[in-house]
């Protein structure tokens, strides 16, 4: 048995300060956050999923408040909110506040009038004439910018890494068959959870903890309590005989959505996209849970529960029976992943261990490492 083991992760990668300061500025900000609903920040049509034209949002992304705006040719573009004169924040926003969405047609610092248009190129610098300000010297810092499945991605960093198509290839072709791109969000909470980004990421990647940590949800999902090892993750995992969605009876009042395959009418799928995404997939409802890594001990996780827009619009439409597995679910999965943490940052703890049903959670060091050496010899 021990032959089969696998060295996890080293310690400081998920308690040491600086350690996370190196990944953050080297990996993070140069990979892909998943950012939010793009109809929830106001910039697609709800239920449609088509970009607005000149609809724009200030959104935080690892600790950076970004501007965001759809072009009047519905392209997404997204900037620094930093103006390029003396530094003012272009819409005045705290990067850890709610996102602030309106119309917008350019970005005008409150300062000193130094006006931006959508592609982020200085349009006016007011009683600048003669001084030689050149506009194409002076254009708002960029910010990668992309939607793909309802939601918008952003990469702090353009120069380097994959692009979102790249990112989200594997996602995108286990999960095509669902309508991501037109659900709407139903139910909403959100969690500060004690722990490393990853430990959260590594225990949703296995099902090893199920069978001990999720008894309502073995009971829904019987393969999961032997700890998932073998199991069809292409096709999708089977519920208990009579039984076809993730709610605690194991069924819904909703329709399936329409284009899913016989599988996925009555199979759950599950989805990572690193490093921010976490997708469930029901037969009627997505389970979107989006990490914002906070410190190295600290993530705050957004779940947001989605559902087809015409569900959402029946009278007496109630989420409760999804929600209600879903916060018994998600208490036991913080739980244990802040006694994770706990325990890792004991002085006892020298170096973590992955037993063969967890190699999912291999991904983790297979995604980070080769990220920290090729940005270390960029």
């Amino acid at each position: 048995m021990a032959s089969q083991l696998q060295a996890a992760l080293p310690k400081r990668h998920y308690v040491d300060p600086a350690a996370y300061a190196e990944e953050h500025d080297r990996v993070l900000l140069r990979a892909w956050s998943c950012v939010g609903r793009l109809d929830e920040l106001g910039l697609a049509e709800a239920g449609i999923g088509r970009l607005i034209p000149n609809r724009g949002a200030a959104v935080g992304v690892l600790g950076e408040s970004i501007l965001v705006a759809v072009t009047a040719d519905g392209g997404l573009r997204a900037h620094y909110n930093v103006c390029r004169h003396r530094g003012a924040q272009l819409v005045v926003h705290e990067p850890a506040a709610a996102p602030i969405c309106r119309p917008v047609h350019v970005w005008r610092c409150p300062y000193h009038s130094w006006t931006y248009d959508l592609d982020g190129r200085l349009v006016h610098a007011p009683h600048t004439g003669g001084l030689g300000v050149e506009p194409a010297a002076f254009a708002l810092h960029p910010v990668g910018a992309g939607a793909w499945g309802g939601f918008l991605w952003l990469r702090l960093d353009p120069s380097l890494g994959e692009t979102l198509d790249d990112a989200v290839a594997p996602a995108r072709q286990r999960l095509g068959r669902y309508p991501l791109e037109t659900l709407r969000v139903g139910y909403r909470a959100r969690y500060d959870v004690r722990a490393n980004w990853k430990v959260i990421a590594e225990n949703y990647n296995e099902c090893y903890h199920c069978g001990p940590v999720h008894p309502e949800l073995t009971r829904l999902v019987p393969a999961f309590a032997g700890g998932a090892a073998d199991l069809d993750w292409e096709r999708g995992i089977e519920h208990r005989a009579g039984a076809w969605t993730f709610t605690i009876t194991g069924k819904s009042s909703r329709a399936p959505f329409p284009a899913l395959d016989a599988d996925e009418r009555v199979r759950h799928k599950g989805e990572l996209v690193y490093p921010t995404l976490l997708l469930s997939a029901a037969a009627e409802h997505v389970a979107a849970f989006r990490l914002e890594p906070l410190a190295a001990d600290r993530t705050r996780i957004n779940c947001e529960l989605l559902f087809a827009p015409d569900e959402l619009q029946r009278p007496g439409f109630d989420p409760s029976d999804a929600a209600e597995l879903w916060e018994i679910v998600n208490a036991q999965d913080w739980a244990v992943c802040e006694s994770v943490q706990r325990g890792m940052s004991s002085r006892a703890y020298v170096d973590g261990w992955y037993a063969p049903m967890e190699d999912a959670s291999l991904d983790i060091r297979r995604w980070l490492l080769p990220r920290l050496e090729d940005t270390a010899n960029a």
